[in-house]
């Protein structure tokens, strides 16, 4: 009886014991538990500056991915170069008349860009003679595209005429653009048609040597390989198989082939080959204000090369935004 007396003592302080350390265990819970419910809930610090940085910082992150950039500053230039080509090409004929009570005029309201010698309203000028710009660049950029497609689906075809091309862009790139470029144009009689022509046959180069080492890479997959075994045509296989992926290449060489051309049609205009004086072109216009730069009036060739360059960096970013949502090689090449 002693003996379970004992046992039943010892056992019940056993007990005791684990209540109390369950109940220390219970109260250091207790005193813990609110203390991470404040640092998680409480008063805007802690956990909860982190959540924000967090969300902030994946923001900034979708804000700085360079596909969405792309896109937006792609939309923006397609938007300006639309804009200002509509408005140069709808614009009245009686806009760039001239009015000799209202020569040399500041800029104003109601003349932003001021106006000549004759009058005639300066901003009107510039937004036709944009207009003319890019429809210069459109026909010389398309020229030195399809140039260049043509010239590298030929150097695909054999080892002598991938020679024979290789030599003749290595020729064409020997000279400087704008001396080949002033003797074409003397040569085909300037005008609108004779500059874009001019500047097609002086800008294909560049992107032909891209075109001609994608195509020597394409000749090497496995399913070129297979279709020749198949007894396909070396020119059934260029057009069917390795132009649809010259695509990306080529619509990004274009564009960057645009401000170039806009650039160097202004160029040769204003050295007088390029076109007529009769046609509202920018290079002209900044050629004819040279002469009166020196009386003072500055507007005549500050707005009209400030709204060309605008222009021309819109053009450059609509190439490098493609170039960056295409994934094609680095713009400078086709340069």
């Amino acid at each position: 009886m002693k003996q379970t007396l004992e046992r039943s003592s010892e056992q019940t302080a056993e007990t005791a014991e684990v209540q109390k350390v369950k109940t220390a265990n219970q109260e250091v819970r207790y005193n813990i538990n609110p203390g991470s419910l404040q640092a998680e809930t409480g008063e805007g610090t802690g956990t909860t500056r982190q959540t924000r940085k967090g969300y902030a910082g994946a923001g900034d992150q979708n804000f700085r991915n360079p596909r969405q950039r792309a896109v937006i500053w792609g939309s923006l230039a397609v938007i300006w170069i639309a804009v200002v080509w509509l408005t140069g090409r709808l614009l009245p004929a009686g806009s760039t008349l001239t009015s000799l009570m209202e020569r040399n005029l500041a800029p104003t309201w109601a003349h932003p860009f001021g106006t000549d010698w004759l009058g005639r309203d300066m901003f009107m000028r510039t937004l036709k003679g944009l207009a003319t710009s890019i429809q210069v660049g459109l026909l010389a950029a398309c020229g030195g595209g399809l140039i260049a497609m043509l010239l590298g689906l030929a150097a695909a075809s054999s080892k002598a005429a991938d020679r024979v091309i290789s030599w003749i862009i290595d020729l064409f790139l020997s000279v400087p653009h704008l001396v080949s470029l002033v003797m074409l144009a003397f040569v085909f009689g300037g005008g609108l048609a004779g500059v874009a022509a001019a500047i097609a046959l002086t800008h294909w180069p560049n992107l032909a040597r891209i075109v001609r080492a994608e195509m020597i890479q394409l000749k090497s997959a496995e399913y070129i390989q297979i279709s020749h075994k198949l007894g396909q045509s070396r020119l059934r296989i260029a057009v069917q198989h390795m132009l649809p992926h010259l695509v990306p290449q080529l619509f990004v060489g274009v564009l960057l082939i645009f401000p170039h051309a806009i650039l160097h049609e202004a160029a040769i205009t204003f050295l007088g080959l390029g076109l007529s004086p009769q046609q509202p072109a920018i290079g002209i216009i900044l050629s004819e204000s040279m002469r009166y730069l020196s009386a003072g009036m500055w507007w005549l060739a500050f707005f009209p090369g400030l709204a060309l360059l605008l222009v021309v960096r819109a053009f450059d970013v609509l190439g490098n935004s493609l170039n960056t949502l295409t994934g094609t090689g680095s713009s400078r090449e086709v340069r």
